[in-house]
């Protein structure tokens, strides 16, 4: 299954392909041939990168989830002025460019908060990254607490996808958005929250439970 998202970018990548090959084919100029292989291979490349597996979410209020594959890249507790307005920990997930990048709702619940901010495009594993890059920003009020997570884009991720709007009625597990070609996704839990993850962990999303509400 390919990511809704991903069908226009297919269909232009296929295009240019196309029309590359048929210069190559018609001209004998070694530079269409090249860029006829590259495009190609990016053709090729976006089925596997757009990838959008199904996957069964595990049940409870209680849950938090993974909203990114990849892999868990910090584990702090830190001061989070915009949503928690205090102490929170943070949950950093990178997805590097082999992950699956269609990104998952972590709780149900209702969607508080939502901004978006221009910025830079460091590199995503860069811990200023988080506050300096491209970024989606959302809160999300449960049954259980709160959860705030940022779509952050990187050096080749310029591409941040998310369908919500404040006051959407959401359930965890459920496709929201994606970031095209290697990012991370940055998970604020309440600072009382369990972790269950370690650092350099695998963790996919819809399915890990990166953490859990104190009851």
């Amino acid at each position: 299954m390919i990511a809704k998202d991903g069908y226009k970018f297919i269909i232009y990548t296929g295009l240019v392909f196309t029309v590359l090959l048929i210069l190559a084919f018609r001209f004998d100029f070694i530079l269409f041939t090249i860029l006829a292989y590259c495009s190609g291979f990016l053709f090729v490349y976006n089925f596997f990168f757009l990838r959008d597996p199904e996957r069964q979410t595990p049940k409870g209020d209680s849950f938090i989830i993974s909203p990114a594959d990849g892999t868990v890249i910090k584990i702090a507790e830190v001061d989070e002025p915009v949503y928690f307005k205090g102490k929170a920990q943070l949950i950093s997930v990178f997805m590097s460019v082999f992950n699956v990048h269609v990104n998952r709702i972590p709780i149900s619940g209702e969607i508080e908060y939502l901004d978006y901010k221009k910025g830079q495009y460091l590199a995503a594993f860069d811990d200023k990254a988080t506050d300096m890059n491209e970024q989606s920003m959302i809160g999300i009020k449960g049954v259980k607490g709160r959860v705030y997570f940022k779509q952050v884009a990187g050096i080749l991720a310029r591409r941040i996808v998310y369908h919500l709007k404040i006051g959407d009625i959401v359930q965890a597990g459920e496709r929201f958005g994606l970031i095209r070609y290697g990012s991370r996704l940055d998970v604020f839990v309440p600072i009382d929250a369990k972790i269950n993850v370690q650092l350099k962990q695998k963790v996919r999303s819809g399915i890990t439970i990166l953490a859990e509400f104190n009851s």
